[in-house]
């Protein structure tokens, strides 16, 4: 090797054989997960580069796990209105699947999570792991919290209970929103979402209170209004208050989606009547006329923790990452009008 890194030199190091080094490093059979991983950390110590490297760049090393991974989302974030978390749920199984980790998939259905009753791949042990993608209910998650496998959250978290988490900066997000509103000049500023529906949606709610504490704007009850029903479900009708904000924040990009409509069809003018702002910068965001401010997700930044918290977590059962925020970032489109300068 050019670096003068071999196997040998790692075998030796750690007391094992070549052989042993050589099946780690591959990601065959025939080595626990826990001397796999010393062995991987211990190469990439040392800077041992495989013999089929032709550049000049050190490649990481990664364990092939070898294992087992479920991932259960709520039936409410599927469908037709599921776009945001299927392509969460793509990115977090194919970067498993890098690792050599099957994953099995499975919607939890309402009545599961309210009884509940956990998806099969737990009850009959087919996995080593799960990753939720969605928010659920406090007493489906006081179920999980009890399974003895590695388990992490993915964009919510529940504050009653030490469960690994990887979440969206939710609430710097709901703050960049609404004080990207006041730049433009509006004081009267509503929110739509239903508070307590999912952490994500009460920490967007608290950074637009904080703004508008911050700049000393008026907090009005009958301007946060709700979006969706007990379970989560979207309303079919929107209400709107007798007196209305000049701007409104709303959680997610569907839900200013469908503001934007409910205005249009009481003759209401996006932007020029009422600004719109939405969250995560999905396709629906892009779609609407008029196209929406938002804040944007960063999905793979996302999956790419909650892969990297589980591949550690599976070969290290102490293992914990806590909770981990990624942040967005404000992405500026044509449904705010700039009043500042009226």
């Amino acid at each position: 090797m050019k670096n003068g890194i071999k196997m040998l030199d790692i075998a030796t190091k750690l007391g094992v054989s070549v052989v042993t080094v050589s099946n780690a490093l591959a990601g065959r059979d025939g080595v626990s997960e826990q001397m796999r991983k010393k062995i991987c950390d211990t190469a990439e110590e040392m800077g041992y580069k495989p013999s089929n490297t032709k550049s000049g760049k050190k490649k990481p090393i990664v364990p092939k796990l070898g294992k087992s991974v479920g991932i259960i989302t709520s039936e409410r974030f599927v469908g037709a209105r599921g776009t945001f978390y299927w392509e969460l749920t793509a990115n977090t199984s194919n970067k498993l699947s890098a690792m050599n980790v099957l994953t099995v998939y499975e919607c939890i259905t309402a009545d599961s999570e309210k009884n509940g009753v956990l998806p099969n791949m737990i009850s009959e042990k087919k996995v080593d792991g799960i990753i939720v993608i969605g928010q659920i209910c406090r007493d489906y998650i006081h179920k999980l919290s009890q399974i003895d496998l590695p388990l992490i959250f993915v964009d919510f978290y529940d504050n009653r209970y030490e469960i690994d988490s990887v979440n969206s900066d939710s609430y710097h997000g709901g703050y960049i929103l609404t004080d990207y509103l006041v730049r433009c000049g509006h004081r009267k500023i509503g929110f739509f979402g239903s508070l307590n529906a999912t952490s994500s949606i009460n920490d967007r709610f608290l950074g637009y209170v904080k703004c508008l504490m911050e700049n000393e704007l008026e907090y009005r009850q009958d301007w946060t209004i709700p979006d969706r029903t007990e379970r989560s479900l979207l309303l079919d009708k929107i209400d709107f208050p007798d007196e209305m904000p000049s701007a409104f924040v709303c959680n997610s990009d569907e839900t200013a989606f469908r503001v934007i409509s409910a205005l249009k069809s009481k003759g209401v003018r996006v932007p020029e009547d009422i600004s719109v702002v939405g969250y995560d910068n999905y396709t629906v965001s892009s779609i609407c006329i008029p196209t929406i401010t938002t804040v944007e997700v960063d999905l793979e930044k996302m999956a790419s923790e909650a892969v990297k918290i589980m591949a550690k977590k599976l070969s290290d059962p102490t293992y914990s990452a806590g909770r981990r925020i990624i942040s967005g970032r404000l992405i500026v489109k044509n449904s705010v009008l700039d009043i500042s300068k009226d």
